[in-house]
């Protein structure tokens, strides 16, 4: 595929919301809103996640099915159109502070050349969704498969633009503190099952305590993504986690969405203001957090509380 022919294939709905074409299916985008608690037990949207959601002939195809169908000759022009899309639909909420957080692959970019080029696609987006690069995180996989060397040059080259950076499934594979100082992201996204498999003892516990400091000491602002219960964002809280997402506090949406009615955009005030941030700035298939060993549960099990401005709950 030409790389203009999957642009050319941008789609803009009777509802506004755009999406794209790919053979017989129909690529559309859905928003994950990633939450910051505000002071006043509060819980304010910081940003958004792009997630592609996959039809065909009207019927949900998975994106684990879709994908290996797609030939490795097309599959940058693919990732960048969902960029695209992501960008553009969140520039229809029309937020003045809100991020979103599109998935890049490094590996895909072979030459110096396609890396400029598909920059020059994702400022031009930015700039029609009136998102400044400033409010564009660039999500990098740790299962990806791209040498250390690679991820660095990339993250490096994305943040001299002027773009963020996050490290995605944090955990899950071969993660340690000093690697994440080479790549300096912005954020780190913390793969849920492994950190249900730190929740199973009071050590583990600790551990992410210590691990959690650690980062925005550094900082690096991390994410506990997953949080399918109000317990776990209680946990979260005692943690010391600055942003957290899950369906526990709201499940994606397929553009057009709903969030600025359930979760409208608040404006900066003393007494609404976010926590303490550094200056350095699921989809469906999202594995669950298991419950707390029976020894933390009494502590952090508490009961639902109202999350900030928002004015309906999710089952």
């Amino acid at each position: 595929m030409a790389p203009r022919s999957i642009f050319a294939n941008l789609v803009r709905g009777e509802n506004g919301a755009f999406s794209t074409i790919y053979g017989p299916f129909k690529l559309q985008s859905a928003l994950q809103p990633i939450f910051r608690p505000t002071t006043g037990a509060g819980l304010e949207i910081e940003a958004f996640e792009g997630l592609v959601r996959v039809s065909r002939d009207g019927e949900p195809v998975s994106p684990g099915d879709f994908f290996p169908l797609v030939p490795p000759s097309d599959m940058a022009d693919t990732d960048s159109i969902l960029r695209t899309i992501h960008i553009l639909n969140t520039g229809r909420l029309g937020r003045s502070r809100a991020r979103i957080f599109v998935k890049f692959h490094p590996g895909l970019f072979r030459t110096p050349h396609e890396m400029r080029q598909e920059v020059e696609r994702i400022k031009l987006a930015g700039h029609e969704a009136g998102i400044g690069p400033d409010r564009i995180v660039c999500e990098i996989s740790e299962k990806s498969g791209a040498t250390d060397d690679i991820v660095v040059a990339f993250a490096g080259h994305m943040r001299a633009i002027g773009f963020r950076i996050a490290i995605d499934d944090y955990g899950a594979g071969d993660s340690d503190l000093a690697r994440l100082k080479r790549i300096a992201p912005d954020y780190v996204k913390f793969d849920a099952s492994w950190v249900r498999d730190f929740l199973d003892n009071s050590a583990g516990y600790a551990l992410l305590r210590v691990i959690v400091r650690q980062m925005l000491d550094d900082g690096i602002e991390p994410i506990f993504e997953g949080l399918e219960e109000v317990w776990q964002v209680d946990l979260c809280e005692e943690l010391g986690v600055p942003l957290m997402q899950g369906y526990a506090l709201a499940r994606p949406e397929i553009a057009p969405t709903t969030f600025n009615e359930s979760f409208p955009e608040s404006r900066p005030d003393p007494g609404a203001t976010p926590l303490p941030r550094m200056e350095t700035s699921p989809a469906a298939g999202d594995p669950a957090v298991p419950p707390l060993a029976s020894h933390l549960r009494p502590a952090l099990a508490k009961p639902a509380r109202a999350f900030g401005r928002r004015r309906s709950t999710h089952e």
